[in-house]
């Protein structure tokens, strides 16, 4: 476990009338900007001598900043030996496809057994000490529990660290492969709003029109199905949760699969002006999970510099559904 740290700032006249977080963040090379905000919060920081706990205060020039860098805490969880997709490895990273199926990390409901469980398992707990309560270890960033595709993991802190950064100037290439009811016009776009919780269930996700953080998704039909359905290339500039499907049901065209942001597939089928066959009617109605993979992932690695690209097919549960909808006629 790293040891506590204690940092004192007198901000510049650069950074007059600008956010505490974001001036910890330019300061502390130690943390990500996540986790510092997640220290403001906390109470470990004083402006001035006053306790500070709102990440956006505006700061002046010539006020001294002092900092409590708490311990990142160590993992008490148990390792799950599992089989895991390896794409690359080195004393650094790891980088591997995630099944559909698996959870990431430990939360409410899924205590163990989930991809960090192996994670440890597999690198003899030589994972990264960086993550919310020491759930987290190496986790860069997440994909949801049904989604599948390529994955980023640190095995020490100063890699995660500078990994953080780049997700957090967008500088990490993350590309998916999507399944969607209908054919979104125009075929090429994008899509820009706030997601934040939603208003009325606390466990889903929703564009907002106050708060919330903005998220960007750029999307690109690559194939369609009797406008029934389509294929499309969906590239990230931002990772909000669950951003990709929020997104998509936002302009009317949910994954096929989603039972959170989309109608059932029944619902869909009734609405199109297609005969279904008994056996595309089983094949569509039996995949129960988003249609939604992470298919490309690019950054420069952050101890070589070298740029690095991985890029998985998608499973042959979506590539069945593929095949399924290729053979629908209006």
């Amino acid at each position: 476990m790293t040891s506590s740290k204690h940092f004192t700032f007198i901000v510049s006249d650069a950074y007059e009338g600008g956010r505490l977080d974001k001036f910890l963040s330019d300061q502390v090379a130690e943390a990500s900007r996540n986790r510092l905000q997640e220290i403001i919060r906390q109470g470990h920081v004083t402006v001035d001598g006053h306790k500070i706990d709102t990440i956006k205060h505006k700061i002046a020039a010539g006020s001294q900043i002092e900092l409590f860098l708490p311990a990142a805490e160590e993992t008490l969880l148990t390792p799950v030996s599992m089989d895991l997709e390896i794409l690359y490895e080195d004393d650094f990273l790891i980088v591997l496809n995630k099944p559909a199926g698996l959870v990431v990390h430990p939360g409410d409901g899924t205590p163990e057994a989930t991809l960090v469980h192996g994670l440890l398992a597999h690198t003899g707990g030589k994972l990264s000490s960086i993550g919310e309560d020491g759930q987290r270890p190496g986790i860069m960033h997440r994909l949801d529990k049904d989604t599948s595709g390529v994955m980023v993991v640190a095995k020490e802190d100063e890699t995660h660290l500078k990994l953080a950064k780049l997700f957090e100037k967008h500088e990490i290439t993350r590309m998916y492969q999507a399944l969607i009811w209908g054919v979104p016009l125009p075929r090429q776009g994008h899509i820009e709003t706030h997601i934040g919780r939603h208003p009325k269930n606390r466990k889903k996700m929703a564009v907002v029109a106050r708060g919330g953080k903005k998220a960007i998704t750029y999307y690109k039909v690559q194939e369609t199905f009797a406008d029934i359905a389509c294929l499309a290339d969906v590239k990230l500039e931002t990772g909000r949760t669950h951003q990709i499907r929020v997104h998509m049901a936002h302009i009317g065209h949910p994954l096929v699969g989603d039972s959170v942001y989309g109608r059932s597939a029944t619902q869909k089928m009734r609405k199109a002006q297609c005969n279904f066959s008994e056996q595309q009617t089983e094949v569509i109605n039996s995949f129960n999970r988003q249609a939604l993979h992470a298919c490309k992932l690019g950054f420069k690695h952050p101890k070589t510099g070298k740029y690095l690209e991985f890029t998985t097919k998608c499973p042959p549960d979506m590539n069945m559904l593929v095949e399924t909808l290729r053979t629908l006629h209006i």
